[in-house]
């Protein structure tokens, strides 16, 4: 029950007249100014039915929220706005508190030092008291081999960790087109950052690996962050959706935030199109949000926020993503990943072979019988003939080299899993959809099969 005749008064003008804005907006405010939270939260929950949009509301229920303790309800709530270049730096502020109530001190001082950059009069000399982490500093590269710290598990958000990968260009057969291209649009840059500052290129950048499955496009981003001795942070999509409406867009921010603290770093998005699907297709607000939220984390900040931060994605169907991932900053830079030609089969079945008993073997053989297969569908025509070569051994007592005549028997019971759908698919869209010129680099590869 309130003790305050004005607010009484206030409230009951309200109940009398519900479909009046300003005047639920002025109540709510009363309310928050002078301590009535719940009352206050109540109101402001009323007046965004009239106004959903209105950020001085939003502002309010966060406000109240945060006073309550109820941090992640003051984050759901202003998710949608800081996801948005140029949103109110109040909410910058508000966002900070709540971050800091939930233990997350560095995202909170990030966020408070940049709502404050964009307006002083939002500063709160005791919120700045409790943070003592600044700005995230321009990055610079490791003076010496010394490898870079890397955060704990613990830090990751939703399962999403921090690894060194150990491969490395090395350790991928073929594809030197594909290699070269990411050593110049990504590893050059770090290793040669005096060259490439002399002519404005900054240390990091967006790549979309696309192609059909099992081609190798995750095994190229690990052993690029291997043949950088970078961080490597491989995500998921249980890393970042979430059933609860602004949970996915803040893991998906937490999972920027924790490759920017482990630079420099490789992060790699698989399977993007199911986070960065075209918006015009989707039917749920949430999931354009999460979209948002991804362009938003790609553009940064501020244009050092991702310095350092190489970002990788994959996908088998780059036709689904949204037109606005294309954009220069973002994934501007398109790498085809092909199925491997007969000398990259051929070596790449001399990797997979490389640690078993073998008797002298002719590779280019089953390479020339094994076309449209992948490097998924190798490793499975290299496990059938370990199995049978296993039980030979195990009866005979012995390990029995495997021989060329195992793997092309093998290649008998085995077919290439889904390249023919793949390129059905893509020459549809090469053929008939392809008015930007987006595909035209898989017009030679696609004629010429056939």
């Amino acid at each position: 029950m309130l003790e305050d005749a004005g607010l009484q008064a206030l409230r009951e003008a309200a109940r009398l007249s519900p479909d009046n804005l300003p005047l639920r907006r002025h109540l709510a405010e009363q309310l928050l100014a002078k301590g009535y939270l719940a009352d206050a939260e109540a109101e402001f929950r009323a007046a965004l039915v009239l106004a959903p949009k209105d950020p001085d509301i939003t502002a309010g229920l966060a406000e109240a929220f945060v006073r309550q303790s109820a941090h992640g309800a003051a984050l759901s709530v202003l998710e949608p706005f800081l996801a948005t270049p140029g949103y109110p730096p109040r909410m910058g502020v508000l966002a900070a508190r709540a971050l800091l109530g939930e233990g997350d001190m560095g995202r909170a001082g990030h966020r408070y030092h940049e709502a404050v950059s964009r307006d002083p009069s939002v500063a709160d000399p005791e919120l700045a008291a409790r943070l003592t982490v600044p700005p995230a500093p321009a990055y610079a590269p490791p003076a010496g081999p010394a490898a870079p710290a890397y955060a704990t598990p613990a830090d990751a958000p939703s399962g999403a960790e921090v690894e060194k990968a150990k491969q490395t260009f090395a350790d991928v057969a073929g594809m030197e087109a594909v290699k070269e291209s990411l050593r110049v649009k990504l590893l050059l840059p770090i290793q040669q950052p005096e060259l490439f500052a002399a002519y404005g290129k900054r240390a990091g950048g967006g790549v979309l690996l696309y192609g059909p499955p099992g081609a190798g496009k995750t095994h190229l981003a690990r052993a690029a962050a291997g043949e950088l001795g970078a961080a490597f942070v491989n995500v998921g999509l249980a890393d970042i959706l979430d059933m609860y409406v602004g949970s996915s867009e803040r893991n998906l921010r937490a999972t920027f935030d924790l490759a920017r603290r482990n630079r420099p770093c490789v992060l790699f998005f698989d399977e993007v199109d199911a986070l960065a699907a075209r918006r015009s297709d989707m039917r749920q607000a949430h999931t354009r949000q999460l979209v948002n939220q991804f362009l938003a984390e790609l553009d940064g900040v501020d244009q050092n926020a991702n310095e350092g931060v190489l970002v990788l994605a994959a996908t088998n169907a780059p036709w689904y993503i949204d037109v606005a991932f294309r954009r220069p900053g973002r994934f501007d830079q398109l790498v085809f990943v092909p199925p491997p030609d007969a000398s990259a089969r051929a070596a790449i079945l001399r990797i997979l072979c490389r640690d078993k008993p073998l008797a002298e073997m002719d590779f280019d053989a089953v390479a020339r019988v094994t076309d449209h297969y992948v490097g998924a569908d190798l490793k499975g025509l290299v496990d059938r003939a370990v199995e049978v070569k296993l039980q030979q051994s195990i009866s005979a007592g012995r390990p029995i080299p495997m021989t060329t005549g195992d793997l092309l028997a093998a290649a008998q019971g085995t077919r290439p899993t889904a390249v023919r759908e793949w390129l059905a698919t893509a020459r549809n869209y090469v053929l008939h959809a392809n008015e930007s010129g987006a595909w035209d680099e898989l017009m030679p590869w696609i004629k010429g099969k056939w």
